[in-house]
């Protein structure tokens, strides 16, 4: 019970036991934290992994034709630049898909739509798509490749608009409105539309007084990879989820059948990890720190489990005093075990892992298993939010990298960010997260703090950023410097910091 591996999903799968969905598991863009982001070998890395199917983005080239992509521009994801409209199929197909994620994707294409839907050839039961639909015009050729189709496969073709949603339906596709958060007025829409789907955003976007009440649609939650809020989704009814983290939400979806009853919770908690940049980066990298802490272990079953555990290294460089094991946990059972870490990177995102391998015998009506676990041991960094104004240092994501910094300040119900020192960026435009929302402005931008701000002792996740162009006119290369992790959103790029109210007296 040495040598875990995240990347090799330990599944309770006995004879006779099984963990089909619903609720459906998608892989989002595939299985990004593994390969490229939607590609084709993120989205059979996803599939081999067990998942029920993918979560990809279409928009539309040039001439039209749908395009896999998750952003509007080619920077990020591919070693093209410009806008994808402004490009046709031959131009985009012959960009790298992957050389920007690792060296052994370097070569991976776009994928096209059609390249995609291969995947419902299958003589197995097809995968189910997500399609996010960026551009509405792109609906009826959606609609006429599914219906080439002897038996299509199973599709849920999502849009924020209203409008492409309207289309959609019309066109006999079967159709999910997407929103941050539950509210009366898509509640009422999607029943009154015949709307197939309704899909939030954020992973506690269900848990209001809205989201309570019945709807006449397939409930779904995109984007959760925290293990609690996996936790939270699964156990509470609904249709699906898109992820980044295949196995651990298929570990989670185990679990949720198997250890019924109150109380139950996620078996492992990891703690937070501060970090303050500046320090110690000389030589490790401003997203490094030297960590004296605990984390618990829990037995949610009732029977008795052994449990390995162990800290896995992502991404960064690390050192981790071993931890106790293997251990033996009666039904319900918790320990508390010390924790030291240290080390980091230069950049947010692949924070380590603390891992733990449960396995049982077997029982009265209950066969042998094992299930891996796993929780990221986040680095944060936190900032008050403060009637004066305060410097907010973006993090030196490489040794020569140049000084840049924001200003904050609060003012009345709102937080005003504005660029002070861009690092030698041209026309910086300013991005930002808070409480699981984003913003885009200029160089300067107001943020709505939360109405329960000042009474929360946990303030709300927050990050700010800006991007800007650097390089000789016909070869400028779009840069962001970012304060913390959680920016550009999406796995892969760490967690947002914390903005904690100022203490009082």
């Amino acid at each position: 019970m040495t040598g875990l591996d995240p990347l090799e999903f330990v599944g309770y799968g006995a004879p006779g036991v099984g963990c089909e969905g619903p609720p459906w598991i998608l892989g989002w863009r595939g299985a990004p934290l593994e390969a490229p982001e939607n590609t084709l070998v993120s989205f059979r890395r996803a599939l081999e992994a067990g998942l029920d199917g993918v979560h990809y983005d279409l928009r539309a080239c040039a001439g039209g034709d749908p395009v896999v992509l998750g952003d509007a521009t080619l920077e990020r994801t591919t070693d093209g630049m410009g806008r994808v409209t402004e490009h046709g199929l031959t131009e985009l197909f012959s960009l790298d898909a992957g050389g920007w994620f690792a060296r052994a994707f370097v070569g991976e294409p776009l994928p096209h739509f059609d390249d995609v839907l291969d995947f419902a050839e299958s003589p197995e039961a097809a995968p189910m798509h997500w399609i996010h639909v960026h551009d509405g015009e792109l609906l009826p050729a959606i609609s006429r490749r599914l219906a080439s189709f002897e038996r299509p496969p199973a599709v849920r073709v999502a849009s924020r608009a209203r409008a492409a949603c309207r289309e959609a339906r019309d066109l006999g596709l079967r159709t999910a409105l997407v929103a941050f958060e539950a509210n009366e007025d898509d509640r009422r829409f999607v029943r009154d539309e015949r709307i197939e789907a309704y899909a939030v955003e954020s992973a506690r976007g269900w848990h209001n007084a809205v989201g309570e009440l019945e709807w006449s649609c397939e409930r779904w939650v995109l984007g959760v990879d925290e293990p609690a809020d996996l936790f939270a989704a699964l156990s509470t009814g609904i249709n699906g989820l898109t992820t980044a983290e295949p196995r651990r939400a298929l570990a989670t979806r185990a679990l949720v059948r198997l250890a019924k009853g109150p109380g139950v919770v996620y078996p492992i908690e990891a703690p937070t990890l501060p970090v303050v940049p500046l320090e110690n980066s000389a030589a490790k990298g401003d997203w490094s720190g030297n960590w004296h802490t605990h984390c618990l272990v829990r037995n949610p079953f009732p029977f008795a489990c052994r449990v390995a555990c162990q800290v896995v290294i992502r991404r960064g460089a690390f050192e981790v005093k071993e931890l106790p094991g293997p251990l033996r946990l009666a039904p319900g059972e918790t320990l508390e075990l010390p924790l030291e870490i240290a080390g980091g990177s230069w950049s947010p995102g692949g924070d380590p892992l603390l891992a733990a391998l449960f396995d049982w015998e077997p029982g009265p009506g209950r066969p042998a298993g094992r299930l891996f676990f796993d929780a990221p041991l986040r680095r944060v960094r936190t900032v008050f939010a403060d009637g004066l104004s305060q410097r907010l240092e973006m993090l030196r994501e490489s040794p020569g990298q140049a000084r840049a910094s924001m200003t904050a300040r609060r003012r009345g119900r709102e937080l005003v960010l504005s660029v002070e020192n861009s690092g030698g960026l041209e026309s910086p435009e300013i991005l930002a997260t808070l409480g699981g929302r984003t913003w885009h402005g200029s160089q300067s931008l107001r943020l709505p703090l939360p109405d329960d701000f000042d009474a929360s002792t946990e303030g709300s996740s927050f990050n700010c950023a800006f991007e800007g162009r650097t390089g000789e006119e016909g070869a400028r290369s779009l840069v962001l410097r970012r304060w913390a992790g959680g920016l550009p959103v999406g796995p892969g790029n760490g967690v947002p910091g914390r903005i904690l109210p100022r203490p009082r007296g």
